[in-house]
């Protein structure tokens, strides 16, 4: 019995402190995080470099996870497009979807090893509806000691609308049935009534519909002033901010300082808040929450959102992060090194038939340019 129970964290135990510091020295991961009302368009950008590989960061990622909300009408197309932007040092760990909710789970190659079983689970906000367009998408697992939960939601729609979000976001902590069978990795500070509190690290993003309360014309102005103006002085009229400040909505989370624009509502295309009729107020619609059962275990290094992609009414907005990982013990059931390869396999078949494309054009417009003088 000693020698079973000693092999959990002996030297040598696959999830345990020793493998867990030959993958990351500081014990810190990245992990970007995006969301995406595609506004169920066929399609799809021509890249999505700037959008998946911000230049900025001094870092790889370690994990991606993207969500978007009324997703485009073929969904294996996008998560082929995804791959194919990512490359082959990134695998699909999961993808689910519900109804035109999706949520892909991308990590690197190597660390697959190191993944729980995935998990996820749903929820509906709206009743009557045929497809469903609102509700929850909750994918879960345990990476070396430290559980993760990521969420996406389109929350109800509508300027005035606050307190039927509020409702989606509590019968979404309610309902959504995780963990199943992969352990809590602390049940003491778990409660059967939320399911955020029962995982190390929580990331909630999506559509969560909440709005700028100021007429449009102020908005304007406001943006108006300076095109890289201080949007602190929109972020006072922000529905989610004032409610979060009040405690009324995502409990014990936390938001990266807003610096971008608002991320909604653009006509298609353009760089042009909505010129239709309806003038809707531009709003910060699109946001990515997190909570931690430690305090100070995710740091946010970058909260943005990506302009040049312009084929939806929504910008989409990601956020980059560096999480804690702490060691774990050898019992949990594993994901055994398993992933997408169909996709990957035809996600990186592509990426090198652009290369190859890309290189003969650089090729032909180089030999192009070079002319004889006789």
């Amino acid at each position: 019995r000693s020698y079973l129970e000693g092999s959990l964290l002996a030297s040598g135990a696959l999830m345990g402190a020793e493998e867990l510091s030959r993958y990351f020295p500081n014990r810190n991961m990245g992990i970007f995080v995006a969301t995406w009302n595609m506004q169920g368009q066929k399609e799809l950008p021509a890249n999505l470099d700037d959008f998946l590989l911000p230049t900025d960061p001094d870092f790889a990622q370690d994990m991606y996870v993207i969500g978007v909300q009324e997703g485009c009408p073929d969904r294996r197309e996008w998560e082929i497009r995804l791959q194919e932007t990512l490359g082959p040092h990134y695998v699909l760990l999961h993808s689910a979807a519900h109804g035109v909710l999706y949520m892909s789970v991308f990590i690197r190659r190597d660390l697959i090893w190191f993944c729980s079983e995935v998990e996820y689970a749903t929820v509906t906000t709206r009743i009557v509806s045929q497809i469903k367009t609102k509700g929850a998408l909750g994918i879960s697992f345990t990476f070396f000691g430290t559980s993760f939960l990521f969420i996406t939601s389109h929350f109800t729609s509508g300027d005035s609308k606050v307190n039927e979000r509020k409702l989606d976001y509590n019968k979404t902590i309610q309902a959504l049935t995780l963990p199943k069978n992969v352990p809590d990795t602390n049940p003491y500070r778990s409660s059967a009534s939320d399911v955020t509190t029962r995982f190390d690290e929580v990331f909630w993003f999506g559509d969560f519909n909440f709005r700028l309360n100021k007429d449009r014309e102020t908005v304007d102005s406001i943006l108006n002033q300076n095109p890289d103006t201080d949007v602190s002085k929109l972020l006072v009229y922000d529905q989610l901010t004032s409610e979060m400040s009040r405690g009324s909505i995502f409990k014990g989370f936390q938001e990266a300082d807003i610096h971008f624009r608002p991320s909604y509502k653009f006509d298609i295309g353009k760089d042009s808040y909505d010129t239709t009729s309806k003038q809707r107020t531009p709003s910060y619609t699109d946001r990515v929450v997190f909570r931690s059962r430690y305090k100070d275990d995710i740091q946010a290094v970058k909260y943005s959102s990506c302009p040049v992609i312009k084929t939806s009414d929504h910008r989409p907005v990601f956020a980059l992060f560096r999480v804690k990982v702490r060691p774990g013990r050898d019992n949990i059931p594993l994901a055994a090194g398993l992933f997408d390869r169909d996709l990957y396999l035809i996600g990186i078949r592509r990426r090198a038939t652009r290369e190859l494309l890309k290189r003969r054009e650089q090729k032909d417009q180089r030999s192009s340019s070079i002319c004889s003088i006789s």
